[in-house]
């Protein structure tokens, strides 16, 4: 069987995170998203066909530089024109049942092989803000219609986006017309499919939803791994996940469930705490403490910075004495502006969303929610009361 994922899009909702890398390849508990689920694809089908387009590069280096037990197949989406038409660039290469999936959600392979068993099907979950997903009407268990966004929703039964199709589907596909946005859309050519709950699944819409999916995550953890050098006078406490070639330096105090990837200098004199992912190549320095955060590859934090509920992007380096403030006076929620609208977070405690290749001044201060864009830079001592574009 075939499955393929759909990773062609350019999200700009998860800006500043995706301004140069597509969010298929967000990092979260270490592993880029496209690869936790291809670790669940593992044993289900024999070929994988990724549509590509935005950053196409990076996902095609990645899949070929490490080794899986598919065969890869890439084909490109030109013009992103919605789901139906990336689907539609799959099709010379799809003569039977197959799978369809997102490249931005994570799944579980429980939950796909129950979609298997059906003829067809389509998963869904059950959220608490309806109005905010595309909410599945089912009659007799099987699909009725997908609406939306909608205002008064009939059900609280988000569309997952993975779907077992037959190859008719592309037909059904063509003779759609476009939507108002211009795109030809999956979710209009579906009809009458088996309606699968899933157990569980991992929407990344926001930034922010990085710290949420990594807090699941890390709580499957059941055992710690540590595959370098944990100096005398460090603490690990709980389950802790060190990768190779990494140093973990006296006066550490590292408090699971935590990642740590490979070839990492934390320390001396740090506090990692719960519900952290440090991704490969970086940096802690001395007196730094980082909390409930996630940071991608090749991340520095120079000493005596602390950084809470945050996620940090590629080739960051955070310099000495940054502070991000990550809870509001009144308690309430931290908002986020999104696309030029402020959007609650539904989180009361947010640090920053930071791009890559960004570089902060010493003794900077973030206030809660706020972004600092890819590439951009701030000055010794300045304090972020607004996203810095």
């Amino acid at each position: 069987m075939k499955a393929i994922i759909l990773a062609a899009g350019k999200s700009t909702r998860t800006f500043p995170l995706t301004e140069d890398m597509p969010k298929s390849l967000l990092k979260v508990a270490n592993k880029t998203i496209l690869e936790h689920n291809l670790e669940q694809l593992s044993g289900l089908v024999d070929e994988i066909i990724i549509v590509v387009g935005y950053k196409k590069k990076k996902i095609i280096g990645l899949m070929r530089s490490k080794r899986h037990p598919f065969r890869f197949r890439f084909v490109e989406q030109k013009s992103q024109l919605g789901t139906g038409h990336a689907l539609l660039q799959a099709e010379p290469f799809v003569n039977d049942r197959f799978i369809l999936l997102m490249g931005d959600n994570i799944y579980l392979k429980d939950d796909i092989k129950r979609c298997m068993e059906k003829k067809s099907a389509i998963l869904v979950k059950e959220v608490k803000n309806p109005q905010d997903f595309g909410i599945v009407e089912m009659e007799k268990n099987l699909l009725k219609r997908i609406v939306e966004k909608p205002d008064k929703p009939k059900s609280n039964l988000a569309n997952a986006a993975l779907y077992v199709l037959s190859p008719e589907i592309f037909s059904a596909i063509k003779k759609l017309k476009k939507t108002s946005r211009g795109e030809i859309e999956v979710t209009d050519a579906v009809k009458k499919l088996h309606v699968v709950m899933a157990t569980k699944c991992f929407f990344v819409t926001y930034p922010w939803d990085l710290l949420s999916v990594n807090e699941e995550l890390l709580k499957e953890l059941d055992s710690s791994r540590i595959e370098s050098e944990v100096e005398e006078g460090a603490t690990i406490k709980g389950v802790v996940v060190v990768g190779k070639g990494t140093i973990v330096r006296a006066g550490a105090y590292v408090e699971g469930p935590v990642m740590i990837g490979n070839g990492c200098r934390i320390g001396p004199n740090c506090y990692i705490r719960p519900y952290t992912s440090i991704g490969d190549n970086c940096k802690v320095g001395n007196g730094c403490e980082i909390k409930n955060s996630v940071l991608m590859d090749s991340v520095s934090i120079g000493h005596l910075s602390y950084f809470g509920d945050s996620v940090i992007g590629f080739n960051t380096n955070i310099g000495a004495g940054t502070i991000t403030a990550n809870l509001r006076h009144d308690n309430g929620n931290v908002n986020s502006v999104v696309k030029g609208v402020l959007v609650d977070s539904g989180r009361r405690k947010l640090g920053a969303m930071i791009g890559s290749d960004v570089h902060t001044g010493i003794h900077t201060s973030i206030f809660p929610g706020r972004k600092i864009f890819s590439g951009k830079s701030t000055l010794p001592g300045e304090v972020v009361r607004e996203d810095i574009e």
